[in-house]
């Protein structure tokens, strides 16, 4: 697929709602079929033994899956979907430095499709491996998706 370099930067440059935020994470790409986020280890995103929680690699995991079968186009409008199932396996530690979470779709209908990723370490050490199925949410089955309704903060 080719994306204008304008497009791509806009996609990546959006602001983070809700509980994305509170994440903290970087969208590095994302194009159809693939995305990649990265993650700078805070104090916040460790357990209590030093290592990066791993409720935080599954939201990760979560985010970068879903977002491998629901890339747009269109910066002004989004596709969404929800998480059907996510299974994680953990195979590493770190607590520190950037982390790297990537996705790729890699089957799927009109509405469901499966996903598989990783994280990994900026030392390239494996943390976590997970694979979902998601359902696409009304209005977002076509590459077009839907509108983008700003998010507002102060309401939360």
């Amino acid at each position: 697929m080719t994306d204008s370099v304008e497009t791509t930067r806009s996609l990546l440059d959006r602001d983070l709602p809700g509980f994305h935020r509170v994440l903290g994470y970087r969208q590095v790409a994302w194009r159809d079929g693939e995305a990649v986020l990265e993650l700078a280890l805070e104090a916040c995103h460790l357990n209590l033994g030093g290592s990066v929680h791993g409720g935080v690699l599954c939201s990760l995991l979560d985010v970068v899956l879903a977002q491998a079968g629901t890339y747009c186009p269109d910066p002004s409008r989004i596709r969404k979907a929800m998480t059907l199932t996510l299974t994680t396996t953990f195979t590493g530690q770190c607590g520190s430095g950037v982390i790297r979470a990537t996705g790729t779709r890699r089957a799927g209908g009109s509405r469901i499709f499966n996903s598989s990723g990783e994280i990994r370490d900026q030392h390239g050490h494996l943390l976590a491996i997970g694979e979902a199925t998601f359902r696409l949410r009304s209005g977002s089955e076509a590459p077009e998706g839907v509108p983008l309704v700003p998010h507002d903060d102060s309401q939360q």
